[in-house]
């Protein structure tokens, strides 16, 4: 029904991640609206994505050899908090209650989606953990291959003579116990601390 050219244009954009059919076909159109300078700063930008490199230290996103954070020496060199991509990593930066270092894994351990540790980021994890490195973070998510990855992580790294320790899971600010799922309750459970008097 639509020309050649747009049917590939909707067919490209059904690929990104949670774009349907319609919603393509809605991008198709917006994209039909902008301007040849709008659409020229677009293919720009996307085409900028072969520039962007991974860390050789961290594996987060960098435009060098080495990231930002990686670069930045006001940083704590005696922590390092393990996450399985580089959206995390900004997630936790924005916060700004965290000043370590980070080691990106670029995914976790599936055996349903046939992703194994050789094909992640984890040896030069072991390779980093000297004796100035005091702890290990893992921050993984809470389901089954996050925790699958974390108990990997926490067995290659248990001779390495280094604290390691898991983000603690259980219930959002704000939540309300009877919307909570089985596995949030056990967490919160588990991970209960003492109320300190002031």
């Amino acid at each position: 029904m639509y020309p050649l050219k747009f049917e590939e244009l909707i067919a490209s954009l059904e690929k990104l991640p949670g774009v349907g059919n319609k919603t393509a076909q809605r991008y198709a159109f917006s994209l039909l609206e902008k301007s040849h300078e709008e659409i020229d700063a677009m293919l720009e930008g996307i085409a900028g994505i072969k520039e962007i490199k991974r860390c050789r230290i961290c594996g987060f996103l960098s435009d060098e050899d080495t990231c930002l954070l990686c670069r930045d020496d006001t940083r704590d060199n005696s922590t390092i908090m393990v996450v399985a991509n580089s959206q995390d990593v900004v997630a936790i930066e924005k916060t700004q209650s965290y000043k370590g270092r980070y080691h990106v894994l670029n995914g976790l351990i599936s055996s349903s989606k046939g992703i194994y540790p050789d094909e992640l980021n984890i040896s030069s994890l072991t390779d980093r953990i000297d004796e100035n490195i005091k702890e290990v973070i893992i921050a993984t998510s809470p389901t089954l291959d996050g925790e699958m990855t974390a108990l990997y992580l926490n067995k290659i790294l248990k001779d390495k003579n280094v604290l390691v320790t898991r983000l603690a899971h259980g219930l959002p600010m704000g939540a309300s116990l009877d919307y909570a799922d089985d596995l949030t309750l056990i967490k919160a459970m588990d991970n209960r601390r003492k109320i300190e008097n002031e």
